[in-house]
């Protein structure tokens, strides 16, 4: 088949290195230009790069309404997009005879939108995946060709998900291929009942908020590893990231972001907003990052007890 790709940063790198590994032909790589935005620097694997490599053409385009004559004059029989970022029209992504593969970092029909992975943590999902889905006028709904999941163990990192998620992407993109090209895709529709959409993660959805539960607050921070940006707080006025933290063992009633008591080798921070019945855990912050990049362990840096992280 002859295939036109979307994609940008890692997740389009991997998927154009498993077009250019089929016996397919890719004639087109489509991708956005660099970006400054936070999340956008991380996994930024360059799909132009790959593509001049290969002696692929490649566009850079943040909105591609000007290339449907581009693309129809390349005859392709199949678009593969993964991570493209803007609006592909109906007019793009019907175009070719099988329509465009669309390749989601989720287990659609949930999580669809924007960092999946992140928003899974948080939410303390069992497992993630990757999903490759026929794209159709609403965003990642399309009827799912393939997909496959990985677990998520109690000490998973958003770095972990992501390597173990996108090591998905060459397999699902190759196998999802050779079922369209031999006639035998069986097209199964997404639950659109069980559907949910996340939006772009910014700088502010890292800021703690002491009412959630140290359960949830233990797995944003995870969520939120290096190289993302971190989950932050404010101590004194002062931006504090905590880098690593788990449950307190014992219980700690008050009222929620209070720096309390010593706990093993971590420090409680009050926590929940139920906090103020005693019932529940605190935070167990085990390190922090002050904003001139130097990390230390909670202990050295909550030097004495008391007042609030905000």
């Amino acid at each position: 088949m002859r295939v036109v790709m979307f994609g940008y940063q890692t997740w389009g790198h991997r998927t154009l290195r498993a077009l250019l590994d089929s016996r397919h032909e890719v004639v087109l790589a489509v991708t956005h230009p660099r970006s400054e935005h936070a999340y956008e620097k991380i996994w930024d694997d360059s799909v132009a790069d790959l593509a001049a490599e290969h002696g692929v053409p490649a566009l850079l385009r943040n909105r591609p309404t000007d290339l449907v004559d581009v693309v129809r004059d390349l005859a392709p029989d199949l678009i593969v997009a993964n991570n493209w970022r803007t609006w592909l029209p109906p007019e793009l992504f019907d175009l070719p005879a099988h329509g465009t593969l669309n390749v989601h970092d989720s287990l659609l029909p949930a999580y669809a939108g924007f960092s999946p992975l992140i928003w899974a943590l948080i939410n303390g999902e069992k497992e993630v995946g990757v999903t490759a889905h026929r794209m159709n006028a609403e965003l990642d709904a399309g009827d799912i060709l393939v997909q496959r999941a990985v677990p998520v163990g109690p000490a998973d990192t958003a770095t972990d998900l992501f390597f173990r998620t996108v090591d998905l992407i060459a397999p699902i993109v190759q196998d999802a291929l050779e079922l369209i090209d031999s006639g035998e895709a069986q097209w199964i529709p997404q639950d659109r009942a069980a559907a949910s959409f996340f939006h772009k993660r910014a700088i502010e959805d890292s800021r703690i908020d002491w009412s959630w539960p140290a359960e949830d607050l233990e797995r944003l921070i995870r969520a939120q590893s290096d190289p993302y940006p971190n989950a932050f707080t404010f101590h004194r006025g002062e931006r504090l990231r905590i880098t690593s933290a788990g449950v307190s063992r014992a219980r700690y009633g008050g009222t929620p972001g209070r720096v309390f008591i010593r706990e093993g080798d971590g420090v409680v921070i009050v926590a929940g907003a139920a906090a103020r019945t005693g019932q529940r855990p605190g935070l167990l912050v085990e390190r922090v990052r002050t904003d001139d990049g130097i990390e230390h362990a909670a202990v050295d840096y909550f030097r004495t007890m008391g007042g609030y992280l905000t």
